[in-house]
């Protein structure tokens, strides 16, 4: 809905992927991996405008489990731009009360159970440090004042629709910084937040998220191995509760579902590339039983591994 009044402009990028194949060249840039949760349902879209110290990436996102390395200099503000927004990160569950922020370096651990808008402000290192991130290397989620994010938002909504209506403006370096300095203030406003309060809190679960790193790690290496609970418990000196609650926290589901998604995607992958088979792909990944792999491939992906393969073989350079 929000990007229905945008059109692309020379001031505003505006894109929209059909499936999450066309998706993946954006996240390789930005060093993020998706794994999809809808397949049948998947709709991204992004837009983009570019200030004089800063760069608004507003997003339309889809139901994932989304792993990230972020590199934020400048820092960075992640704000929801609907009321309905769901996500977790590391084991917290955030709503739209919350705006995300980071300045430095540090690993982001996403399940969205949905589709979500959410708008990210990203800050050149040149941008005079206004007193925002009292602590390096830390993504902390906090509770905003609801006028405050509601002033952000739509301020933020007038840049997009502005830069996609009047573009030209934007190549005034006076009207720029004028957009950018109203954003800037409001923002100075999001930020007031008493640390004493318990409406801010860091984002908690590292020793969860860590523990799941540890089996993408464990799967990654034994592609071909069945992984059993009790096996990996005793691989990494943990309980198995304490394995299995650790994976519910990060990623939202069962320590087997989990595994099992992982590889129908590794799975894909491979298919993707063409020019081998069903059978080798699935055994590349531990399904052995071809019949109960071939169900579970086409529950998630709404085809059938063949059909993939056959895609696969059409889009390589060999296959013309």
């Amino acid at each position: 809905m929000l990007f229905n009044a945008l059109a692309p402009s020379s001031a505003l990028q505006l894109i929209g992927f059909a499936d999450v194949d066309a998706f993946r060249p954006i996240e390789s840039m930005e060093d993020a991996r998706s794994i999809p949760l809808d397949v049948p349902n998947f709709a991204a879209a992004r837009a983009v405008v570019s200030l004089p110290a800063c760069r608004i990436i507003m997003m339309r996102s889809f139901a994932r489990i989304l792993d990230t390395a972020y590199r934020m200099p400048g820092g960075m503000v992640i704000l929801p731009m609907t009321d309905d927004l769901r996500v977790n990160s590391k084991g917290m569950d955030l709503d739209a009360r919350f705006f995300v922020a980071l300045r430095g370096n540090d690993e982001g651990h996403f399940v969205e159970p949905q589709t979500n808008h959410h708008a990210m402000i990203v800050f050149s290192p040149n941008l005079r440090d206004r007193g925002w991130f009292d602590q390096a290397d830390d993504l902390r989620a906090c509770v905003a004042n609801r006028p405050a994010l509601l002033h952000t938002r739509q301020l933020l909504l007038d840049i997009l629709r502005t830069a996609s209506v009047q573009p030209l403006l934007f190549e005034a370096t006076e009207v720029a910084a004028h957009l950018q300095e109203g954003l800037l203030l409001a923002l100075d406003d999001l930020f007031q937040i008493d640390p004493l309060s318990d409406r801010s809190a860091s984002v908690h679960g590292e020793r969860s998220a860590k523990l799941v790193q540890r089996i993408d790690d464990y799967v990654a290496t034994h592609p071909t191995a069945s992984i059993y609970t009790a096996d990996l418990a005793d691989e990494f000196g943990v309980s198995i509760r304490t394995l299995g609650g650790a994976v519910s926290k990060v990623r939202g589901m069962s320590l087997h579902q989990y595994i099992r998604l992982k590889k129908l995607w590794a799975t894909r992958a491979r298919l993707l590339k063409g020019g081998t088979t069903v059978a080798t792909c699935a055994r590349a990944q531990g399904f052995h039983h071809l019949g109960e792999f071939a169900a579970a491939y086409r529950a998630t992906f709404r085809e059938t591994p063949s059909d993939t393969l056959a895609r696969g073989r059409q889009a390589s350079p060999a296959a013309g």
